[in-house]
């Protein structure tokens, strides 16, 4: 006898199982994410320019308002390119999207290397003073990138398991 059960809805890291039926606790889980995403950034944009303008600062005048003018034209190409990079790497992720469990175990791993590299970045910082006005530009575009998505590719991946599930649980 065919079971007609329905698989089980997977729940994505960050969405629950909202991204199911995409309804208005969907959108608020992708609101709240926006928000605390754009305030993280507009925190390391303030740090960013703090630490320029200790850099401008020991500049003379005339070469200072030829640098502002460099550093201006290099963050609008940085956040343009930051933004390409985001959307290249979602397209190429929804064409071979991770299941639920893998998305955890990348994200996983991604957070144990982000401690050692934080902690190996902070001299960097100091050195990348005079371009860190383009560094937190192509952050913008990067993160604008991730947040204007249609969908993430942990939902793509969620949804293809859930389909077969669903075609292996009517077959068996």
């Amino acid at each position: 006898m065919a079971s007609t059960a329905a698989a089980t809805i997977p729940a994505v890291q960050g969405l629950g199982t909202t991204w199911y039926e995409r309804g208005p606790r969907y959108r608020l889980r992708r609101s709240l994410t926006a928000v605390l995403w754009l305030a993280v950034l507009a925190f390391c944009c303030y740090i960013a320019l703090v630490l320029y303008g200790s850099f401008r600062g020991s500049l003379p005048p005339g070469v200072r308002a030829v640098w502002d003018r460099a550093q201006a034209a290099a963050s609008v190409v940085a956040l343009a390119w930051g933004w390409l990079v985001q959307r290249r790497d979602h397209r190429r992720k929804l064409l071979d999207p991770p299941a639920p469990d893998e998305f955890r175990a990348a994200k996983r791993d991604e957070t144990r290397r982000s401690t050692g590299l934080v902690v190996a970045g902070r001299v960097p910082w100091l050195v990348a003073a005079p371009v860190m006005p383009a560094l937190a530009a192509w952050a913008v575009g990067w993160s604008l990138g991730m947040l204007t998505v249609r969908e993430y590719p942990s939902e793509v991946g969620a949804r293809r398991r859930l389909e077969v599930q669903n075609g292996q649980s009517g077959t068996s």
